[in-house]
């Protein structure tokens, strides 16, 4: 570790000198050999510089933004060479390159402080081994010595012995709980950092070789953070916890307002956009109109909780523009129901029948049955209505030729004269 601090030893002397000026603002305050005073400095210089970082943040931010554009040809390489994980690979690297994107873009802000790391290892070693170094004098190097954090020195480590320890003022119980704790603090924070971004941030519908890496990230860091903590200063272990709780805070914001879209995260974050856009009828945020933009110009491409999100729009009678901002409108009520497609207004929703049991299709077919099989019943004379006799009759108990016929044609029959069943001989 010293061959490798030894060379970022360019960045020594700008480190201690900002490790300096925060120490004369907080020695004042709290005292020049307190952990407090010493302890904050560290605090501020890892504050300092991920703020210097915020461009970088951003540029890594587009960079991820970037590769979410790109899901989709990615599914369709996958599904392409889903038997051929070589040619998959391959075609996911020339995918990278002639868009010019790169996959492992979320590592810049790690690979960024690193020199300022190991530059802030090399000039807390060299206090625990009473060497000056950069702007740091005898005087400095004094009080750096004498200052404790919760009762262990700035300096020490997990593995220093015991001998070292008390020549610092301190007891090694002491100085093994405090390294302890903060490991495995250090460790927890990484970890729930890697796995916050890999549960919440992640449209899990593709699968790409850089989600397998992250995956693997996740476990492998807090274990490394775990195995060289037991070799970092007390005052190196206060610089990574911080940065790793400022990582994580920076991680949740971002997760929170601006997700990645298909993500667990994207439909917290549209959930809570629809409930405060319906209870106030219009977009309020800025960032929220550039997401509700972005929503509305993809139209039957949108995955499955922007859908949601634009019928529960339609359902409260709004409707999202093309813009960001959202219109009241009554026929909204009804549009835009799947995948943006609209209907008009007012018209019911088509009811599906009802689903019949076994035991009534079977009775509903046997009674259909029976009455197509039932015999039909015709008039008797005496049940023959009085208005379906014949008008004409004969006098005195006779009938002329042929009232039978009318007769017949009256109840109901074909008028007319029949036609015989066979020809007639002369």
């Amino acid at each position: 570790m010293d061959t490798i601090a030894s060379l970022f030893s360019f960045i020594t002397t700008p480190v201690s000198w900002v490790i300096v000026q925060f120490h004369t603002v907080y020695g004042a305050i709290f005292g020049p050999d307190t952990g407090w005073a010493w302890g904050l400095s560290i605090v501020s210089l890892v504050i300092l510089i991920r703020i210097c970082l915020i461009p970088l943040f951003v540029k890594q931010i587009k960079a991820t933004r970037a590769m979410q554009t790109l899901q989709p040809e990615m599914k369709k390489i996958q599904e392409r060479y889903k038997n051929d994980k070589q040619r998959q690979s391959e075609e996911m690297m020339k995918l990278y390159k002639d868009t010019g994107t790169n996959p492992l873009s979320s590592c810049l802000p790690i690979l960024a402080q690193s020199p300022f790391f190991f530059a802030l290892y090399h000039v807390l070693n060299s206090i625990a081994s009473n060497d000056t170094i950069g702007v740091i004098n005898e005087n400095l190097l004094q009080s750096a010595q004498k200052a404790h954090i919760v009762g262990a020195p700035l300096a020490v480590k997990f593995t220093d012995s015991s001998s070292k320890v008390e020549a610092l003022g301190a007891s090694l119980t002491d100085v093994r709980v405090v390294t302890a704790v903060m490991i495995v603090l250090m460790s927890a924070s990484q970890f729930f950092t890697q796995r916050q971004l890999m549960t919440k941030n992640v449209d899990t519908t593709v699968k790409t070789p850089f989600m397998q890496q992250q995956k693997m990230l996740m476990y492998i860091f807090p274990v490394m953070f775990a195995v060289f903590g037991i070799n970092f200063p007390v005052g190196v272990l206060v610089y990574w916890l911080t940065t790793n709780v400022w990582t994580m805070g920076q991680q949740m914001y971002v997760i929170r307002n601006n997700p990645t879209p298909g993500s667990k995260a994207q439909a917290e974050y549209l959930e809570r956009l629809t409930k405060h856009v319906t209870q106030r009828s219009k977009v309020s945020r800025r960032r929220d109109r550039v997401i509700v933009k972005a929503i509305v110009a993809k139209g039957r491409d949108r995955n499955e909780f922007e859908r949601k999100f634009i019928n529960g729009l339609s359902k409260a009678g709004l409707a999202a523009q093309a813009d960001g901002t959202v219109i009241k409108s009554e026929a909204a009520a009804a549009a835009q129901v799947e995948d943006g497609a609209p209907t008009t207004a007012g018209t019911p929703k088509r009811q599906q029948p009802k689903r019949q049991s076994k035991a009534q299709r079977q009775s509903g077919a046997a009674k259909a049955a029976g009455e197509q099989h039932e015999p039909k019943t015709s008039l008797t004379k005496s049940d023959e209505p009085e208005d379906a006799k014949p008008a004409a009759v004969a006098k005195k108990g006779g009938a002329k030729p042929g009232s039978g016929t009318r007769s017949k044609a009256q109840s109901g029959q074909r008028k007319g004269p029949q036609r015989p069943k066979s020809p007639s001989k002369k």
